[in-house]
């Protein structure tokens, strides 16, 4: 309390001094502004300037004084005599203090005896126009006036000390009582007792426990912190840095930093170590360290950590490997999950066989497939090499007998050193040492071995690495095993797919065509396309889509392109043609399993397009696929219009015929979705980009299938590509003869006659007696079982075809006459003559045709 009393005393003689100290600053700048703001008021220079500058300035100074709260306002001259002053009758009388820094144009301040006392004045110069010294103002304020408002503040100070007083001693009263209850009223010695028994507890604890000062010097160190760090005897009080404890601990010690749960090693210790900073009694900032023993632990956290390790790249093998239907690239990603994580380098030893899609063979002769490491300068079989190991190695006798060859020291290894001395030396100077052959073995079948190397590590494989090889291997095994199976399909597909498909197109002389077939990569589809030449010089495009892979959808593809073969042979329309095959596709899904998982037809779509050289017309329907293209000459590319009919196989719904005039030179452009349609773009963005690269003029087929495969065929397909371009020509005129037959037949001599001029022009005369034999039994039969109006029509092309039309839908068949029959030998001469022969039908009647071949020495129309 007496502490307390004397800072009070102290404190408030230091506040009576600041307060006078403030005021007399505080009177000073007042003095200034007062005096500043009169000097530049308005009217202040004019009034200086009148004969009696008194009579105007007295009042307004008195005036301005009081509202100002200054206790005088003195005007004067530039010679110190005085126009105002609060006590009038010093009017007139020279000023006192002094006023050359202010005539000098500077303000100055100061303390004077003056006529009402000891004063606190300024002296500021008043400034005419021109900027001349033209008089002064001086006001202030009186000592005592200061003093007074000081004196005021007393009391206010005495009561702010005697408040602090009060506090002060409630808030003595208050921690004492608080200490008190906190010691629970404990003396010094129950203290001194209490301390003992916490220095036991510290010292008996299986935890290290280190208080440092600010200076780095150890302050406490139980024993178990003795024990952990080896600390001498005599260690608490020296420096940290010459306990002779750990450069790392100490380093972590001296810092200061912050620490939670770091591991260092001492010795052959891991400590976790925790560290604070900490103000011990009182002393400079130091630091809280406590020290645990996890070496066991820590031992069991590494052998968790390398079975977590092990279960994640098992975990990420079944996601990495397969992700594709492909031997070499099931190979290839298995040695890219393998390294580094498992081994330092990894290859893949594939029987020959298996990456055909077969079985393998006896023999140990193998394909190397795959190799990744984490050098690419190693001596190892180089890819695509074929080893033929010899039974002392590793390799073989693990694909002989399916179990796992393991080799600690390839240094000591001399069956393995026998397969090829001079590489294997090469590889253990490389720093290979240890290897693991696991052979991949699914369903009983051994396909290859893989092989696990190993080179950074010094410690060799263990018994862990053995059986984690296995089970990497084996889970790989499985998924190359589907990819050598679907390999194998797919090569059975492929080759079935081409042999359905055409080899060599027909000869015609209706189109220039160029074609363009491609299987999906990851399955073989039912795309196909084909060119079929028609009686009278025209010519069948088809193309079509069966939907699936696989053998199956091959198989279909190929009934279906016979079916299409074999309508197209009846000469009917695109529309009945295409109703024919959806009827055949309704039929093969009813004879279909249904419980196979690719019985019946899943969808199929097809286009049927007939070009006639002569009428440049060409007839198309169309079964659910995507619209033909027709490029003009003149390179302008439209997407016909033609109606798109149900895909084959729904039934009910009929077909649409189109018909387009085709300029020569013209291109028809069919083709599959598997062109146009990409996961990066949708149908309509790939068919504009087929319109774009089509439409450019004078490209025979085959420069225009290069420009589409370029803009369009992708590297990857995923679903089969069909392209069929054909280019139209037309038959001259030269090579057609036509005449109108009267329901007369005698008119039928006249024919023949015209007939024969006409052979004897194009220089046919061999096929005079034969084409005059057909053509009066065709123009006979016409104008007997037919009706008006009767025509024919010599068309001179790859073959010489007589046809004769007539209106009436009944068709002859052929029959063989018996020998009392006078009649009915006719169909059966023309059959007997001619190379083929026929009827199609047209609107308002039918067409009988026959085709001979041409002479040798008739050759064929340029």
């Amino acid at each position: 309390m007496a502490v307390v009393v004397l800072l009070a005393a102290g404190a408030l003689l230091a506040l009576v001094l600041q307060s006078r100290h403030d005021l007399d600053r505080e009177a000073r700048n007042r003095s200034v502004s007062v005096a500043q703001t009169f000097a530049k008021s308005l009217g202040l220079q004019e009034a200086l300037r009148t004969p009696n500058p008194s009579s105007v300035l007295q009042p307004v100074a008195e005036e301005t004084r009081k509202a100002a709260g200054v206790d005088f306002i003195v005007v004067m001259d530039t010679h110190g005599i005085r126009y105002s002053h609060p006590q009038p009758d010093r009017i007139g009388e020279r000023f006192v203090g002094t006023i050359e820094p202010s005539l000098a144009g500077r303000v100055h301040t100061e303390s004077v005896q003056g006529p009402l006392g000891k004063e606190i004045q300024a002296v500021v110069p008043v400034y005419s126009a021109e900027g001349k010294v033209i008089g002064l103002v001086s006001a202030g304020l009186t000592v005592k006036s200061v003093t007074g408002i000081a004196n005021r503040q007393l009391p206010v100070i005495l009561l702010s000390i005697a408040g602090g007083l009060a506090l002060a001693t409630v808030g003595t009263a208050l921690i004492s009582r608080r200490l008190r209850r906190q010691t629970h009223g404990l003396g010094t010695q129950e203290m001194t007792r209490m301390y003992e028994h916490h220095d036991a507890v510290l010292h008996a604890v299986r935890e290290g426990v280190l208080i440092t000062d600010g200076e780095g010097r150890l302050l406490l160190a139980n024993d178990e912190a003795a024990r952990l760090l080896d600390l001498p005897d005599d260690a608490e009080g020296r420096p940290v840095d010459e306990v002779g404890m750990d450069r790392r601990m100490a380093d972590l010690l001296l810092s200061g930093r912050t620490a939670t749960d770091e591991v260092l090693e001492a010795g052959d210790r891991l400590l976790v170590v925790n560290q604070r900073p900490t103000r011990p009694g009182g002393r400079p900032q130091g630091s809280a360290v406590t020290i645990r023993d996890s070496t066991e632990m820590q031992l069991l956290s590494s052998r968790a950590e390398t079975a977590r390790r092990r279960l994640k790249l098992l975990y990420d093998a079944g996601g990495d490997i397969g992700t594709t239907l492909d031997v070499v690239r099931t190979a290839e990603e298995l040695a890219a999950v393998a390294v580094p994580r498992f081994a330092d380098f990894v290859t893949v030893d594939l029987a020959d066989a298996v990456l055909h899609g077969d079985e393998p063979g006896p023999g140990a002769d193998m394909r190397r497939t795959a190799v990744n490491g984490i050098r690419s300068d190693h001596p190892l079989y180089p890819l695509g090499s074929l080893i033929d190991f010899l039974p002392s190695t590793p390799q073989a006798r693990g694909y002989g007998t399916g179990a796992v060859e393991f080799v600690p020291d390839l240094r000591d290894a001399p069956g393995w050193h026998a397969q090829d001395p001079i590489r294997t030396s090469a590889i253990v100077e490389y720093g290979i040492h240890s290897l693991i052959a696991a052979p991949l073995k699914a369903r009983g079948v051994v396909l290859g071995v893989v092989n696990f190397w190993r080179s950074q590590k010094p410690e060799p494989f263990d018994d862990d690495d053995l059986s984690l090889a296995e089970e990497l291997v084996s889970r790989a095994a499985v998924t190359m095993d589907n990819a050598r199976r679907y390999t194998r399909e797919h090569h059975l597909a492929v080759t079935l797919q081409r042999s359905l498909l055409p080899k060599d197109l027909p000869e015609q002389s209706a189109v220039d065509v160029a074609h363009f077939y491609q299987p999906a990569q990851s399955g073989v589809g039912g795309d196909w396309f084909d060119v079929i030449p028609l009686p009278g010089s025209r010519v069948g495009l088809v193309v079509g889509d069966v939907v699936g892979h696989g053998l199956h959808a091959a198989a279909t593809m190929g009934r279906l392109r016979t079916a299409v073969h074999n309508f197209s042979s009846l000469d009917l329309p695109p529309d009945e043609l295409l109703a024919r095959l959806d009827n055949l596709v309704q039929r093969m899904d009813e004879e279909g399993d249904s419980t196979a998982p690719d019985g019946g037809v899943l969808g199929a779509t097809c286009l049927y397009a007939v070009y006639d050289p002569v009428s440049r017309n060409c007839t198309m329907a169309r079964a659910g696929h995507m619209p033909p293209l027709v490029v003009a000459p003149d390179g302008t590319t439209t997407i016909s219009e033609l109606p798109a009919g149900p895909p084959l196989g729904l039934g009910g719904m009929p077909f649409e015929t189109m018909e387009l005039r085709l300029e020569e030179g013209s291109q028809l452009v069919l083709y599959t979705d598997g062109l146009v349609e990409e996961r990066s773009r949708d149908i309509a963005e790939g068919v504009e980009k087929l319109r774009t690269a089509l439409s450019h003029p004078d490209r025979d087929p085959k420069a225009s299938r290069r420009a589409v495969l370029d803009a369009l065929l992708p590297s990857h397909p995923t679903d089969d590509i069909a392209l069929l371009i054909a280019r139209t020509r037309t038959l001259e005129p030269s090579q057609v003869a036509g005449w109108d037959v009267p329901s007369d037949p005698s008119e039928v001599a006249a024919v023949r006659s015209r007939a024969a001029d006409k052979l004897e022009e194009w220089g046919l005369e061999e096929l005079a007696f034969s084409t005059e034999l057909i053509l009066s039994e065709l123009i006979t039969n016409a104008i007997r079982y037919g009706a008006a109006p009767v025509r024919v029509r010599l068309l001179h092309d790859r073959t010489l075809t007589c046809e004769v039309w007539d209106s009436s839908s009944t068709a002859p068949h052929l029959r063989y006459a018996a020998n009392t029959d006078e009649g009915g030998r006719g169909l059966f001469l023309v059959a007997q003559i001619s190379e083929h022969w026929g009827t199609r039908y047209v609107p308002g009647g039918k067409v009988i045709w026959a085709e001979q071949v041409l002479p040798p020495s008739g050759g064929t129309p340029s």
